[in-house]
């Protein structure tokens, strides 16, 4: 069972916290980022799943800081990488959600602006190689959201979202060019590219970013092992070319492709080892969003939200917690459970904070650094944490400091528009509605609400045809 304990935010800010770590306490460390895609915050088994084995990800946890408290970007997966990747949440950030934009060269998702400042740009000016493999979604070929435009080095991947959906595509891209995949299984080619990214920048410091494609849907991978005829199974039957494909052994194939990010996980780590930078590499393991339900997926049989109420594109706790690790052996010499409430939109700020970079402007997001390095005295927190999202008629929430929570739904229809109320730190399942209980915690949250988000000309809650991927 997920291992949920609810505590209060002990102190409030907006504000990031210069709290940098000496260049004589460590040169620049490296930096790995691995997103799994659509996977739960009960998926791996240092957060409770018993049907699923993730020795790899649990020995991550056991050598460094498990966070227990921790949210993504949003809860689909172009927002949500948006908000990694710039240090914004939803209400400010430049992408809002999963929406497409026609180019001379194809369908692609709308381009991340040039005057947004990624936290790959800022590790670049600062010395930093940088490279992304997996799947972007942030931006088409050529354009300025392609990731040579946003301050990577090199990419190797997906640009497109809906392209990632498939894992035998006929090609990827290779910065902003196609390179044949040969019929090879596309997440073997990404994490063998990430791997050689790695040997190629293991004399000077990097970040590397993966953006790793499974769990998502479609539910396939080569190899079943140790799942095959293990669990009950309802076959996903699709025979139509649109869709997700189908799958005999949808649970099987999901735990498979669980395990296979666990296995990569492991990979990288003896990488690291074998090169002598593990002790000064940061490596973080996360997911961009809540579980996916599709293409024959059972999350409640895995128990992949834990307590927490809803999947991916829900606002409800299990739409956007996501299992968070920080190992850095350099630095982190006792292994914990951090209870501090942490977002995506803290990760810009926080590694600002460890390389001694001043932040850009307008950044939501919050520098964890010293609770990483257990100085939790000098460890700001939020007062809220805002999200909106576009589809299935709109939605918003904010969570308060002391747990109370809002959920706004139907916010494209007027007419229709209701909220909910929960306290999350009393109520993690969001079982309890009691808006009629407390109207004037509700009157004081839906203000707060109200105050959270800027205009966007791309996003709004009057379009009902935002795109869904």
């Amino acid at each position: 069972m997920y291992k949920f304990k609810a505590t209060p935010f002990i102190l409030t800010s907006f504000m990031s916290l210069s709290f940098q770590v000496s260049s004589a306490q460590v040169e620049k460390p490296n930096i790995i980022f691995i997103l799994a895609d659509d996977m739960g915050v009960g998926d791996a088994g240092c957060y409770g799943q018993t049907k699923i084995k993730t020795p790899n990800i649990d020995a991550l946890a056991k050598s460094g800081i498990q966070f227990m408290q921790h949210y993504s970007g949003s809860t689909v997966s172009a927002p949500s990488r948006c908000s990694l990747l710039t240090g914004k949440h939803t209400g400010h950030s430049a992408i809002r959600g999963n929406k497409g934009e026609e180019s001379a060269l194809g369908q692609f998702d709308l381009s991340l602006p040039e005057s947004e400042v990624t936290i790959a740009e800022i590790l670049q000016q600062k010395g930093y190689a940088t490279f992304c493999v997996g799947k972007w979604g942030l931006g088409g070929p050529q354009t300025q959201g392609s990731p040579c435009n946003q301050g990577f080095d090199d990419f190797f991947g997906y640009l497109s979202q809906g392209a990632a959906h498939r894992y035998y595509p006929e090609f990827l891209y290779e910065n902003d060019k196609k390179v044949p995949t040969n019929g090879v299984y596309s997440h073997y080619l990404i994490i063998q590219k990430g791997l050689e990214y790695i040997e190629k920048n293991a004399d000077k410091p990097f970040f590397g970013y993966f953006a790793v494609t499974p769990p998502h849907a479609d539910l396939d991978i080569p190899d079943l092992g140790q799942y095959d005829k293990q669990f009950p199974e309802k076959p996903h039957i699709n025979n139509s070319k649109k869709g997700y494909k189908t799958q005999l052994q949808p649970k099987a194939a999901y735990a498979a492709m669980v395990s296979e990010v666990d296995k990569n996980v492991g990979q990288i780590v003896t990488l690291l080892k074998e090169k002598g930078i593990l002790e000064n590499t940061i490596l973080i393991f996360s997911s961009d969003n809540g579980v996916h339900s599709v293409g024959g997926n059972d999350p409640e049989f895995f128990d992949s939200n834990g307590p927490f109420r809803g999947y991916k594109r829900d606002l409800y706790e299990g739409g956007v917690r996501t299992p968070f690790i920080v190992s850095w052996p350099a630095q982190i010499k006792t292994p914990f459970y951090s209870y501090h409430v942490s977002t995506f939109w803290d990760f810009l700020p926080t590694v600002c904070d460890i390389v001694g970079v001043e932040l850009p402007k307008g950044i939501d997001g919050i520098s964890y650094l010293p609770e990483l390095l257990q100085n939790s005295k000098k460890q700001k927190k939020y007062d809220y944490i805002y999200y909106e999202f576009y589809e299935q008629g709109g939605k918003q929430s904010i969570l308060r400091k002391d747990g109370w929570k809002i959920v706004r739904l139907q916010v494209s229809n007027p007419s229709q528009t209701y909220e909910e109320l929960y306290n999350i730190y009393h109520d993690p399942s969001e079982s309890a509605n009691v808006i009629k209980q407390y109207p004037k915690i509700a009157g004081r949250l839906r203000k707060a609400l109200d105050r959270q988000r800027t205009e966007n000309p791309n996003f709004n809650f009057n379009n009902k045809n935002q795109n869904e991927n």
